[in-house]
Parts: structure tokens; C-alpha cells; sequence
């Protein structure tokens, strides 16, 4: 399926018809595009697992349609969250068609994708952001020319940190070997949508965005960015796909601090590893070559031990707050961060 979870095909999706699945969530992880990363984090999978079908189930609430059919248990029930006495990490869901695009001539060709076509994955992360926390991708953006002040409705270069007087809809391409932002014109023409089918996917995105910020605003959680994935079903009806609200898919903070996959991606920015891959996807692009990581020339290395525990603790306390459930044991999340807080003064120094 992925790096970091596995798919088990139980009905086949076909061109008229969804298919049934189950996603397994491991306790690997990703960053920067690598694929699988050194270190399994030890209950991340159930965490994920069990934060997405938190937001799906109140997504469903808002009529809001998703893939989402429910969690399965030990003996194979398939439940809703507030039927689970303890964690897993496997979801059931139902199934589209993943039509890649064709690499050919340097380029991806996207010509299967028409208006009349349906039960599919479009092939783009939809993000929101609202605000721009320490280690935004538009930080880097401004710097390269590749995004404008005037796309963020900005008179001055941000600093890190700063909050948005409205959210931003950002678009990026899903099945490229590399997440590529785009335009929403070009968007929309590679995933052969409509104007209104644009409109439709913001609404919807605007939707979760303030299910997500409103349900972690709760428990002193700042909803800073996140993306979603969505698909037409066979009458080409939107649905919400993938996983959604989950420390993978979002940046929370706490107290000014990153509660997400960014703890990961600070240490690793702080690496020679980090250097040599950003290298490896400049030259790929010059080159107009699919596979970045074979100019790699670094693997990445572990975790600190140190780290990796906060890391674990992180994942397994926000899940618990948000839910509103103790089902897995662990610090709570206020005194994971002040851990956090204390490795990061020691690693600066």
C-alpha cells in the first residue's frame, strides 16, 4: 500500500462497481518523500488508525460522505469507535480505482482523467493551512520564487509561527514519485475536473478543516495545516478518502510547539541526510528525472532513543485527548510536550 500502512483487498473495486479493503496502519513513517524510515514508532499505527475514524465518524455526522466503514477488532467484528474497549490498527473501508499517471517524456501524462470518468482517486492532497508554524513548506516556497505573497493574501514576508487572518487552499499533486504543488488551474485540468467539482472539493475542505480545528481546540490543540484525499464513487459522487484529523495528515501545536510528524522532520532538517536530499530532488528536477532517491548518496540514521520515546508518547496522548478516551497507557499529552520541551533546550545547545 504504502509507507506506512498496508491494504488487504477483501472485494475488488471495478469500474462500476467500490470495492471492499481494510487498511492495516504499521508503525512505520515517512518523511520528506523517503518512503520508509529507519525507526517503527511503537503504537502509531493504532493511534492513527483509531484518530481517523474518530474525524470520519464526525464527518459522517455533517453529512459529510467518506469511504470510511469501520473498525475491525480482534475477532474480526467490524465496530464503531464507541464500541472499542482497546486500540487497533486496522480499518475497513471501501474501495476506488488508483489510476497512476504515466511518466513518458520526462513528463506525467494525465489524459485518463476526464470529466466523465468515476470511481477514482483524484490524484491530489488537498491542504489547508491556518496558520504558518516553524517548518512550513511556504516558508521555503516564498524563498524560491515558487509562491507569492499575494497567493497568501500577505503584505510582508511571515515569520514562523505567524496565524492567517483566513485559511489557504493549497493544492499538490498525490501519485508522482515526488509531491509537486500546483496551481489550482492546473489542478483542476490534470484531475479533469469541473468548475463546480473545484467549488464542491473547497467547500468540503472548509468543512473539515473547521471539524478538525473546532475538535482539537478542545484540548489545547492549534489545528496549523492538513490535507485530505478525495475520490468520486461510481455515480461520481465526492467522498472523503485515506485517513483524515491524524498527527500524519496534520500540523497541530501545543503551546506554540509541534504535536505531529514535525518532531521527526526537525531533527532530521538539523542532518546531513536532509542536505543530501533536497540536493537529490533539485538535480532531479533539472534533470527531469523520476527517481530522486537514486542521487542520494546518505541514508538516514535513527532516532535518539530519547526522542523516539516522546515521539511514541506524542501519538498515543494526542489520540487519547482527542478521543476523549484512556485507551492507551501513556503520559499525558501536557506532560509529553514540557519532555519535548526539555529534550529540544538540551539538543540545541
Amino acid at each position: 500500500m504504502g509507507s506506512v500502512k498496508d491494504l488487504q483487498v477483501l472485494k475488488k473495486t471495478t469500474e462500476k462497481e467500490l470495492g471492499i479493503g481494510r487498511f492495516v496502519f504499521s508503525n512505520r513513517y515517512s518523511v520528506f518523500d523517503w518512503g520508509e524510515m529507519p525507526d517503527h514508532i511503537q503504537n502509531k499505527g493504532a493511534s492513527l488508525c483509531l484518530m481517523g475514524a474518530y474525524f470520519f465518524e464526525k464527518a459522517e455526522k455533517q453529512g459529510i460522505r467518506t469511504h470510511y466503514r469501520g473498525l475491525v477488532t480482534k475477532d474480526g467484528k467490524v465496530s464503531r469507535l464507541d464500541e472499542i474497549e482497546e486500540p487497533t490498527n486496522v480499518m475497513e473501508v471501501s474501495l476506488v480505482r488508483v489510476i497512476k499517471p504515466k511518466f513518458e517524456n520526462k513528463k506525467y501524462d494525465y489524459s485518463r482523467y476526464k470529466p466523465d470518468l468515476s470511481n477514482f482517486l483524484i490524484p491530489l492532497e488537498i491542504i489547508y493551512r491556518n496558520g504558518l508554524p516553524k517548518g512550513s513548506s511556504v516558508f521555503r516556497r516564498l524563498k524560491n520564487g515558487d509562491l507569492t505573497l499575494e497567493e497568501l493574501g500577505l503584505d510582508h514576508f511571515p515569520e514562523p509561527g505567524e496565524r492567517l487572518s483566513s485559511p489557504i487552499f493549497d493544492v499538490s499533486t498525490k501519485l508522482e514519485e515526488s509531491d509537486r504543488y500546483v496551481s489550482w488551474k492546473e489542478a483542476q485540468e490534470i484531475s479533469g475536473l469541473t468548475d463546480s467539482e473545484v467549488d464542491n472539493i473547497k467547500k468540503t475542505l472548509r468543512s473539515v478543516n473547521s471539524l478538525i480545528t473546532e475538535a482539537v481546540k478542545k484540548v489545547s490543540l492549534v489545528n496549523e495545516d492538513g490535507k485530505i484525499e478525495l475520490a468520486y464513487d461510481p455515480n461520481r459522487k465526492l467522498m472523503l478518502v485515506d485517513v483524515l484529523g491524524t498527527l500524519d495528515e496534520c500540523r497541530f501545536t501545543y503551546e506554540g510547539i509541534s504535536v505531529s510528524k514535525e518532531i521527526a522532520r526537525q531533527f532530521y532538517r538539523k542532518t546531513n541526510w536532509y542536505e543530501d536530499l533536497m540536493n537529490a530532488k533539485k538535480e532531479a528536477s533539472v534533470q527531469k528525472i523520476k527517481e530522486w532517491k537514486e542521487l542520494c548518496k546518505i541514508q538516514p540514521s535513527k532516532l535518539p532513543a530519547e526522542l523516539k520515546k516522546i515521539f511514541e508518547d506524542i501519538y498515543m496522548s494526542t489520540a487519547n485527548a482527542v478521543m476523549d478516551k484512556e485507551l492507551f497507557e501513556c503520559p499525558k499529552l501536557e506532560n509529553v510536550v514540557k519532555k519535548y520541551k526539555d529534550f529540544m533546550k538540551d539538543f540545541s545547545k
